[in-house]
């Protein structure tokens, strides 16, 4: 396991020209990279910083070299990547945190400035450039030094790229997935009545952690155990805002959650326990979202309907009577970000393709009774699902 899985060079370029085929199709001088996700996907480095209060921009000309503008607080790490053969944009311009006294360079302040220079040195100084942000931003900055320059919304390809994973994409994936799930062995051994919430998670996430370096300890590695929901409070989808010191007792229900990202890449994993012997009503519903969420995995399929993933699970839970106690849509997509394109899976008719990835999670809530809910990461594939997480779901191995 080396330090690049999942981020060689010839992959990264392979990035830079599908870029430019699209800058030259659609006549533009150059895309500018703003957004902190994109930066990772197509420069291969890993972005340290919070864009708002330290910005960055990734410039790729049609027919120049590429280049990266960026705080000289990312100056070390950069160069540390690029040696260990993460990373092919070789171009760099850095800006200060503060004023120097030897070696000056433009300092935050200047940024638009720096901006302004790099364009100016790439020969992108009029016509057309994509933006993969809002572009006012841009010619917020650059219009009193580059006027002639015209900013166009280029967010869907970056967008489009993202959604169908590569082979490399996909492996780490399924990693993150094999964690979530090795994780979940340990969240059920380790719910004990009177232990609380927090500890809960708590514990599990540190043994998650432990797990992870010992697995991959070159990687960038986050994890989490957790959850949304205890007893009563299982029934709001993210949870009361407060009482994580609540204890477990007997005859709660549990939504419980495990998530990993692996060299950026994530899967979720959740899973509804019940503590003790279920009511029959308890069963009844637990039953409906598991029919649910197997029907909207067998969507799963390519040249299915994104919405068909959640039509499917709102149909078997309007048929048992539960349809007034849905909440939210039944999954999103997955893969740099844990929720990411899709957002709209419910209005969204595009034909799935194989690659893409999403989470697959319906769920019942009835205020004051509890909440039901499993989400598994899965793969669309060509002739069947491909579901990433594989902890057990049905109701024998799901009682504690």
């Amino acid at each position: 396991m080396s330090y690049i899985d999942g981020w060689n060079r010839s992959l990264l370029e392979e990035r830079g020209k599908r870029i430019r085929e699209y800058l030259d199709r659609n006549e533009l001088k150059a895309m500018i990279i703003l957004n902190d996700l994109n930066t990772i996907y197509v420069s291969g480095v890993f972005v340290d910083v919070s864009t708002w209060e330290r910005p960055i921009a990734t410039i790729i000309p049609l027919d120049d070299e590429p280049c990266m503008i960026l705080c000289e607080l990312s100056m070390n790490h950069v160069k540390y990547s690029l040696e260990h053969g993460r990373g092919w944009i070789k171009d760099l311009k850095f800006y200060a945190e503060h004023p120097r006294q030897v070696n000056r360079m433009f300092t935050m302040r200047e940024w638009s400035m720096l901006l302004k220079e790099v364009l100016s040195e790439k020969d992108v100084v009029r016509g057309k450039v994509g933006v993969d942000s809002d572009p006012k931003t841009l010619e917020f900055w650059l219009k009193p030094y580059l006027p002639e320059l015209v900013y166009i919304n280029a967010s869907e390809l970056l967008r489009e790229m993202r959604v169908i994973k590569c082979r490399e994409e996909l492996d780490l994936i399924r990693k993150a997935g094999e964690l979530t799930d090795w994780a979940q062995v340990k969240y059920k051994e380790a719910i004990t009545i009177d232990k609380s919430w927090i500890e809960l998670g708590a514990e599990v996430t540190y043994y998650m952690a432990q797990e992870a370096a010992r697995r991959y300890p070159d990687y960038s590695i986050r994890v989490g155990a957790g959850g949304t929901g205890l007893g009563e409070f299982s029934a709001m989808p993210h949870g009361p805002g407060g009482h994580d010191g609540r204890k477990i007792k007997r005859g709660d229900i549990i939504i419980n959650g495990t998530f990993a990202s692996l060299q950026h890449y994530c899967a979720e994993n959740e899973r509804t326990y019940l503590v003790g012997e279920p009511s029959e009503k308890t069963k009844k519903l637990f039953e409906v979202m598991l029919e649910a969420q197997t029907k909207a995995i067998e969507m799963c399929i390519e040249d299915n309907k994104v919405s068909d993933i959640d039509s499917a699970a709102q149909e078997v839970i309007e048929k048992a009577g539960y349809g007034n106690y849905i909440m939210h849509r039944t999954g999103h997509g997955i893969g740099l970000a844990g929720h990411e394109y899709w957002d709209d899976i419910a209005f969204n008719h595009r034909l799935l393709k194989a690659g893409m990835v999403t989470s697959v999670e319906p769920g019942i809530y009835i205020y004051g009774f509890g909440g039901f809910r499993h989400s598994d990461t899965v793969i669309i594939g060509k002739d069947k699902p491909e579901v990433v997480t594989k902890f057990p779901k049905d109701l024998k191995n799901i009682i504690v």
